[in-house]
């Protein structure tokens, strides 16, 4: 990606967080990103829905490798639950309650009305799902149940978001991660203890 490129995918990024894709206009975008208005309609010729789409996937895999991140420098799973939740209420505090995920802010706005960033939404929450969910079962988590919590976990993070700017107070994300993480670790100590299945081979 071109240095231009980039300036204008992370401006767009940051603007999304704070305003939304319809709040955003596109000349704020290129003089926050410091680009000629021309340069933005070069590298996305389809303008502002090409260009949400491209944020809403690049920011998508941002934030799951930020999860990796986490998830790798945790003692266990459990932990990696609250820990990845206490950050994000660390930033949403440290910027004023501005900082919160651009994907869900614009999958808000644009469910009913754009159908191209609708769908880059719901893939870039389809992605999420599928990458906690496989943590959850190299963890020891039943597939079914990993998934389940994968999906609430991706749930809880969004309206924590909601929540916690709406209140001005980060205690929906802290308190969402703890319950989740209650929820991951009963459910490895189920799967630890369930009985193993006898092979044939066996009898």
């Amino acid at each position: 990606m071109s240095d231009t490129k980039e300036r204008i995918v992370t401006a767009t990024a940051e603007l999304f967080r704070r305003q939304g894709y319809n709040g955003t206009p596109l000349k704020q975008v290129t003089v926050a990103a410091s680009a000629p208005f021309g340069s933005l309609y070069h590298f996305f010729p389809g303008g502002k829905e090409e260009l949400g789409e491209v944020v809403v996937r690049s920011s998508g895999q941002a934030y799951l490798e930020l999860f990796e991140l986490v998830a790798d420098a945790a003692q266990d799973m459990g932990t990696a639950v609250t820990d990845f939740f206490d950050g994000a209420a660390d930033v949403l505090e440290q910027t004023g309650y501005l900082d919160a995920c651009p994907i869900g802010t614009v999958a808000l706005e644009v469910a009913s009305t754009n159908d191209r960033l609708r769908q880059a939404t719901a893939d870039v929450f389809a992605g999420w799902i599928d990458a906690v969910r496989g943590r959850f079962e190299s963890a020891g988590a039943r597939p079914e149940r990993a998934r389940e919590l994968a999906t609430a976990l991706v749930a809880g993070v969004e309206g924590g978001f909601m929540l916690s700017r709406a209140a001005q107070r980060a205690e929906a994300l802290r308190t969402t991660g703890r319950l989740l993480r209650e929820l991951v670790e009963a459910e490895l100590r189920l799967a630890s203890s369930a009985p193993r299945r006898v092979g044939a081979a066996s009898h």
